[in-house]
């Protein structure tokens, strides 16, 4: 499966040959991908930082006009973080369909073709959009020149399981994507609605039933390849008019993908450690001592079969 991801921020490499410095649009780059969470698999993240600040002080009285201006500023700041979602996103598919002639894309392409009138924000926007490539699809994006802010991507995807390298087909960017969804789908609960998992494609870019050039129609890929594997189970919802139906970890993917890893994928996406959830925790960590007793079972049964077979003078070669 995936690569684990590394602690610490994203780096951006330098060229050979230049020096160590690095200018301002580095730095922020760096910065920002070690203060920022990703939005991946969040939900309201950011109101939630909003409350957290408010939690405690005292709710002050407001007018009508009072309440209505603040409703305003509370839906701009929701529509100017959706545009810089978007943008981070358009700015992901820039990149992987740039790198298709490997070629350096330049910042001045990003900023006419992609981010137009965002360019002050063009650290952030390129630091998650960095983010986003690393832990979705496998890629490092560095930074070749200072000067003239060139990048390329590097493929750096490699499975979390040596058996989803020959399952998948290794070096594959579906792995990553396979990782999200099961990460959506434990965090969820153990189960995720479609529309949720529809909603997450969109957030990363993809429209499920459009294609995509790296993972061709994702809706076909999930229903029919990831669901046949038997990766994930899908399955309609009881009781539900208009019915609906939902995802779950198939039997394949209990039996290869550990579920502490998944969390621990999930925790490096929001910069936390695996703890920050308790309940995801404390039921990875069973799993984690399943897995354990069912190798130690697995290896007695081996060493009492060599056994018995030395007895009786049967030799393995």
């Amino acid at each position: 499966m995936l690569q684990k991801p590394e602690s610490g921020a994203l780096p951006i490499p330098q060229a050979e040959g230049q020096d160590g410095g690095r200018d301002g649009e580095t730095q922020a780059l760096t910065a920002s991908q070690e203060e920022a969470p990703s939005p991946l698999l969040q939900e309201s993240s950011r109101e939630d930082l909003g409350a957290g600040r408010e939690e405690g002080a005292a709710e002050p009285a407001l007018t009508p006009k009072g309440a209505r201006t603040l409703a305003a500023k509370a839906l701009a700041r929701r529509r100017a973080y959706r545009r810089l979602d978007r943008a981070v996103a358009e700015l992901v598919q820039f990149l992987l369909v740039k790198d298709k002639k490997k070629s350096p894309i330049t910042r001045s392409e990003m900023v006419k073709y992609v981010i137009g009138d965002l360019k002050d924000l063009f650290p952030e926007i390129i630091a998650r959009a960095a983010e986003h490539l690393r832990y979705v699809f496998g890629f490092e994006l560095k930074q070749l020149g200072r000067k003239h802010h060139t990048y390329i991507l590097i493929n750096k995807l490699k499975p979390l399981e040596e058996e989803e390298e020959e399952d998948l087909g290794g070096d594959d960017p579906r792995l990553g994507l396979l990782i999200m969804i099961l990460g959506l789908i434990y965090m969820k609960g153990n189960s995720a609605r479609e529309t949720q998992v529809w909603e997450m494609l969109r957030r990363l870019g993809m429209r499920p039933s459009k294609y995509h050039f790296l993972f061709g129609y994702p809706k076909r890929l999930i229903l029919e390849d990831f669901v046949q594997q038997r990766y994930l189970n899908y399955r309609q919802v009881p009781h539900t008019n208009p019915p609906e139906c939902e995802f779950s970890w198939g039997p394949r993917s209990n039996l290869e993908i550990s579920k502490m890893k998944v969390l621990g994928f999930v925790a490096k996406l929001h910069k936390k450690e695996p703890h920050h959830w308790p309940v995801q925790y404390r039921e990875a960590l069973a799993d984690e001592a399943d897995r354990a007793r069912a190798k130690a079972r697995a290896e007695a049964s081996m060493r009492a079969r060599a056994r018995a077979n030395q007895r009786a003078g049967i030799h393995p070669w």
